[in-house]
């Protein structure tokens, strides 16, 4: 087991290891990926989730449907993974990018163990690129903790962070966290605020685990008070993950950041999103009409699970019969945001911006 790690292969026992994501902080678990409908489950089920961790988790799942081909047309039944794949979940881009880029790497002129392993070095090489993103990411973001640091005297840095964009959605040192956990091994006073993110609790149950593992100062607030804490300038910067962001800027991100880039607006706190090239769609431009918004299972909402004598429990929270809308995802506009940390540095969220950091896309 990697310890820093979120996702890795067992070589021993040739299959997939991942955290159950559905169990922290209560327990612990490692869930092994055999199949490909094994690693479809991890997506859809969210065992595993984040946008870099979905794209990876595909392209391992790509290399289990290699590895277990039982004949027929090589080609056509990936064509059919991919697919499969693909519809586990809408709104973030690094699931159809991992499974056309895994695609790409095959070809009907090298045999089945020929293509087997150009999957499995295709999924071991995003899983290192994904790596290596978080840690640019990080040193740029750094950056603008420390000048933050400097202006205040070295007094700690108020950062808020909405939903989870730390290791457990990455593979290792997140996007959004990934400044936060540089700054503390350099020193610089920070201390986070993380929304509780209903209705998975995704930073109540999953960053503020992640943050008390590294010893990172934190303190856990309900989802709208951090309008409340930027209006007595309690905050000092925001900084949030994108599960999908389009060529102009807009991003989608959990359910609740719109909300956050508004109030940031408002009392002038600099928003960033933090991202890897990944996750930016380039044949989107208007994020509110065309990113697709995934509508999730309404027990996400009417049901928190939770510690009960030392027993993981489920509870009802709302009338048996009341209906539940449970949307996952909402889109920041660009103009809300400061810029957009990349693992090739800060830009502005808009189309030139992008372009100028990445001029192949043109």
């Amino acid at each position: 087991m990697q310890n820093s790690q979120t996702i890795w292969f067992n070589r021993r026992k040739n299959l997939v290891e991942t955290i159950d994501q559905r169990h922290l902080p209560f327990r612990n678990l490692i869930v092994e990926i055999r199949t490909l409908d094994e690693a479809r489950d991890a997506i859809s089920e969210m065992i595993v989730r984040g946008a870099p961790l979905i794209g990876v988790t595909a392209a391992y799942g790509m290399y289990l449907a290699g590895l277990n081909f039982s004949g027929g047309d090589f080609m056509e039944e990936m064509k059919r993974a991919g697919d499969w794949l693909k519809s586990s979940r809408p709104t973030a881009v690094n699931l159809a990018f991992a499974v056309d880029e895994a695609l790409a790497v095959v070809s009907g002129q090298y045999s089945v163990p020929e293509n087997i392993q150009l999957l499995f070095r295709y999924a071991e090489s995003l899983r290192q690129r994904e790596i290596d993103f978080s840690r640019n990411i990080g040193l740029h973001g750094l950056e603008l903790i420390r000048a933050i640091s400097e202006k205040k005297n070295r007094q700690p840095v108020q950062v808020l962070t909405h939903c989870n964009a730390g290791r457990l959605a990455c593979v290792e040192l997140g996007t959004a966290t990934a400044p936060i956990y540089l700054a503390h091994e350099a020193g610089i006073p920070v201390h986070v605020w993380v929304d509780e993110t209903r209705p998975r609790n995704q930073g109540a149950r999953l960053t503020a685990w992640e943050l008390g593992e590294a010893g990172i100062p934190h303190t856990v607030i309900p989802d709208n008070a951090g309008g409340h804490l930027m209006q007595h300038r309690m905050v000092d910067l925001v900084i949030v993950g994108s599960d999908r962001t389009t060529l102009n800027g807009d991003v989608a991100n959990k359910i609740g950041t719109y909300l956050k880039a508004l109030a940031a607006a408002d009392n002038g706190v600099p928003f960033y999103a933090a991202l890897p090239s990944t996750t930016i769609d380039w044949a989107l431009n208007d994020g509110v009409a065309e990113i697709p918004i995934e509508q999730r299972d309404g027990r996400e909402v009417s049901v928190m699970e939770g510690m009960w004598n030392n027993e993981v429990c489920e509870f009802r929270i709302i009338p048996e019969k009341s209906p539940v809308a449970n949307y996952g995802f909402d889109v920041t506009p660009a103009r809300l945001l400061t810029g957009l940390i990349t693992e090739r540095g800060i830009c502005r969220a808009t189309r030139e911006g992008i372009l100028n950091l990445f001029p192949e896309k043109r």
